[in-house]
């Protein structure tokens, strides 16, 4: 996979899933879009999580800051 921003691997595995979606895609090309949308997904839940870690530490040195 590419390396590619949150937004263009959201917007790909949406794609996917429009693609899956229409039934019109072939047996084993539905398996690689599974699989690419698999790892796309796991792309966005790992950028979702480092997001998520950022905001904490920020709000927690915030607010230790503040408590001082």
């Amino acid at each position: 996979m590419k390396k590619q921003s949150y937004e263009e691997a959201i917007t790909a595995l949406e794609n996917i899933v429009t693609k899956l979606e229409s039934g019109e895609a072939s047996l084993d090309e539905s398996l690689k879009l599974f699989e690419e949308g698999t790892k796309l997904a796991a792309y966005c839940q790992k950028a979702l999580d480092t997001a998520e870690q950022k905001i904490r530490t920020i709000t927690q040195a915030d607010f230790e800051n503040e408590a001082k």
